[in-house]
């Protein structure tokens, strides 16, 4: 019989493992300096140490590679994240639940609630998701971690520094470890993991927080799935461990159902876990360009503006005077027929024009590496044909698509999801027995976002809907039956549910037979009452000419008789 096998791997191996995927790591971080440098300054310390005060554009000549990465991040948030319109809503997986219309009211009000957890103000998702935006668009990717906070009373969201920062794949292509370094001052350690059930200090660390509490120490924080794990898992999917390394000490080791860390990665290439950016990558060559180039005009045209001098030698007597006012002195004993003691050396201006042209080709290959190109909705003119419109919006779809679709569901798509079982396990959207019974589990709902594209997807089914429109009304002109083609009822109720019409607005289909039926016998009554009032007033006249055909009757019978 075959022995079994050690999977799962102790805490002191999970720190080895942990310092090899951090030593294979290194040459990346090199790249990503220099792409920092070049777009995001204030995030190039992935190779040196920047001290409070440092000048970080220090080194460029330009800044116009910074102001289209900061464009592409503002636009990252302001079309998937826009604070001004709900940019998610619930849906059931199954799409044969769809139309259960309690069921709808029900997401749209735990849309509403989740709206409110994310972003109230001591959750700092705004802040979070807006660093991550920055390492997204730069980087290709970002670190974000949604868990309770320490009160548990609300949930918390931070973004972390790639630098500190590793993770692994599976065999499926999911990340199933990730580890995090992590430097926390010795009060920190204390107040975390000082006191709370399950957690401990090393006995050093008590004693040195006396004497200096600012002291930072060298800590991990390791989250694996349990099959990586040489240890209890209790059932659940996830292992959180807290390490002191500097005293090789575990602080917390707490089994969990999420894995908390959220790493939306936007282009990957076979054969690693890290991600582009398809945006830095493509614009790296030109932004160093853009930065040689505009050195070289900087300095051609204050040679133009302030040329340099040509000074006979033994001639001048003193430093030239360059500024206003300024006396150069000269030998007295000088002949100027010999040339002039001074003299611009002046530079040929004729290139300055081609040199500017080839600056703005940089400029605009920048841009449209930051796919700034893109973003715009087009507009719809006056006088515009529904096909043209139709055709436009088709166009920005398939050159937008590209950019937005792998953002929704790396990122968005994440960030929901965690936070929709965060909120769920804790109790946030009431007790299960409230719950409709088809979504009593989170796995049971899927999350729909609002963009750019999907808007322009949606007002795409509305057009649908007004073309058929317009086509029923010319083959109506032409056979009166054809109405019977179009499901009115069907059509109108999707155009409305693509146009974000809330449930609340909108009656069940069940109602809307009820409504059909009562009506339908309401019309019927309606048309029996008239029925029956037109033959009672039918009978009354009958009554009354039969009466006066007796009258009549019997007064001319009166006149034969006489």
């Amino acid at each position: 019989m075959a022995e079994s096998r050690k999977t799962g791997m102790s805490v002191k191996e999970l720190r080895q493992f942990a310092d090899t995927l951090f030593g294979k790591r290194t040459p990346l971080l090199s790249f990503w300096q220099e792409v920092a440098e070049n777009f995001y300054p204030m995030r190039a310390d992935f190779t040196v140490k920047r001290s409070l005060g440092n000048d970080f554009a220090g080194n460029l000549m330009t800044s116009y590679p910074i102001l289209c990465q900061r464009d592409l991040q503002e636009q990252i948030g302001t079309m998937l994240r826009n604070r001004n319109k709900p940019w998610f809503k619930m849906a059931p997986k199954d799409p044969r639940d769809e139309e259960d219309h309690d069921l709808k009211e029900w997401l749209e009000w735990a849309t509403g609630v989740q709206r409110r957890v994310m972003y109230a103000p001591a959750t700092l998702f705004t802040k979070a998701t807006s660093q991550g935006d920055a390492d997204y668009s730069c980087f290709g990717q970002a670190v974000l971690t949604v868990r309770m906070n320490r009160e548990h009373d609300d949930l918390l969201f931070r973004c972390w520094h790639l630098r500190d920062v590793v993770w692994i794949e599976d065999e499926a292509g999911k990340i199933c470890a990730v580890f995090r370094r992590w430097k926390p001052d010795l009060r920190t350690m204390c107040r975390l993991f000082d006191g709370r059930p399950g957690t401990s200090v090393h006995r050093q660390v008590l004693q040195d927080v006396k004497k200096d509490p600012s002291v930072e120490c060298d800590c991990y924080h390791f989250m694996v799935a349990a099959v990586l794990y040489d240890g209890d898992a209790k059932g659940m999917p996830w292992r959180s461990i807290y390490y002191d390394a500097a005293h090789e000490h575990e602080m917390e080791s707490v089994a969990q159902k999420r894995r908390e860390y959220i790493i939306p990665r936007w282009l990957t290439v076979s054969g690693s876990q890290y991600a582009h950016s398809p945006a830095t990558v493509a614009a790296l060559p030109e932004a160093r360009l853009l930065q040689s180039m505009t050195y070289t005009l900087l300095e051609a045209g204050e040679k133009i503006v302030n040329p340099p001098l040509i000074a006979t030698e033994q001639v001048v007597r003193s430093d030239m005077a360059l500024y206003s006012g300024g006396v150069t002195w000269i030998d007295k004993e000088y002949d100027q027929r010999t040339g002039d003691a001074l003299s611009p050396l002046l530079t040929d201006a004729r290139g300055m024009p081609l040199s500017k042209d080839m600056q703005m080709d940089s400029r605009s290959l920048i841009a449209k590496c930051f796919y700034l190109n893109r973003l715009d909705m087009p507009e719809r003119a006056s006088g515009m044909s529904e096909y043209e419109v139709s055709q436009r919006i088709q166009q920005y779809i398939r050159a937008a698509l590209p950019l937005f679709e792998p953002m929704e569901a790396e990122y968005n798509g994440s960030l929901c999801e965690e936070t929709f079982g965060l909120t769920f396990d804790n109790g946030g959207f009431g007790s299960l027995m409230d719950m409709p019974a088809k979504i009593r589990s989170a796995s049971a709902v899927e999350f729909r976002f609002s963009s750019p594209l999907h808007d322009a997807v949606e007002m795409e089914r509305g057009q649908k809907f007004l073309e058929a429109k317009q086509l029923l009304a010319e083959a109506v002109a032409l056979d009166k039956s054809a109405y019977a083609i179009l499901d009115a009822k069907a059509a109108l109720r999707d155009a409305l549910s693509s146009i974000g019409v809330p449930a609340k607005w909108t009656r069940s289909e069940a109602e809307v037979i009820e409504m059909e039926r009562n009506q339908a016998a309401q019309q019927q009554t309606a048309e029996l009452l008239a029925n029956l009032a037109q033959g009672a007033g039918v009978a009354k006249d009958l009554a009354f000419a039969q009466a006066a055909g007796k009258q009549g009757g019997g007064g001319g019978g009166g006149a034969v008789a006489a």
